[in-house]
């Protein structure tokens, strides 16, 4: 789909009900699920961050989604694919506050050429412990990305058609320094394999298209 129609259709999402946990849960590992009960969460105190799905148009102006690949470093999200965005920071206003402002020092988009059409429903990620909070974002693409080398390995785009296709759903197994040999729900996106947290929000966002487009 071409961004023009897609920035004309989109829109109409910001007055529909979030799927929330059930469509989270579509993409969740097993034992992901058991610990996503909100009185355990709430025990739990988490940090609190916001990442933006940017939605934006290619050279030829077909719609994209921008993902990014995380550097290796001694973490649990090391060499992961995901959003731009991290944690909140004290002189952030809100988490949406926090959400323009990191994709703009990862991925050089600035706050005031994105247009943010939905917050989409929390997600408590257990290994770091933090619940993020994500939103929907078009962007013109009015100057090109630049990335912040210290954090991000590369960007990589998906197109919408890509997204949308349930083909793209797989089983995989994966080991981390927290899990070993776990089958879980992922994407195969552009060649990567998308699971965990970044999985269970696009998730979301795929059911909420799928209303409108």
């Amino acid at each position: 789909m071409n961004f023009t129609d897609f920035s004309q259709q989109i829109p109409k999402i910001e007055n529909l009900p979030l799927p929330g946990m059930d469509s989270h849960f579509k993409m969740a590992p097993m034992p992901r699920i058991l610990e996503l009960k909100p009185e355990e969460i709430k025990k739990k105190n988490p940090k609190k961050a916001g990442v933006m799905a940017l939605f934006f148009p290619d050279e030829v102006g077909v719609t994209q989604l921008l993902l990014i690949l995380r550097k290796t470093y001694e973490g649990v999200h090391s060499n992961q694919i995901g959003f731009p965005g991290g944690k909140r920071e004290n002189d952030d206003k809100d988490l949406l506050a926090t959400a323009l402002r990191e994709t703009y020092e990862e991925v050089g988009v600035h706050p005031k050429n994105v247009s943010v059409i939905k917050p989409l429903s929390q997600l408590y990620i257990p290994p770091s412990n933090f619940e993020v909070h994500p939103y929907i974002g078009l962007y013109n693409m009015e100057t090109p990305f630049v990335l912040q080398k210290n954090e991000v390995e590369a960007i990589v785009t998906v197109s919408l058609v890509d997204f949308m296709d349930d083909k793209k759903i797989i089983k995989e197994k994966i080991t981390t320094s927290y899990a070993q040999d776990w089958e879980v729900p992922a994407f195969k996106l552009n060649g990567y394999v998308v699971w965990g947290a970044t999985a269970m929000v696009l998730s979301e966002v795929k059911e909420l298209f799928k209303q409108v487009l």
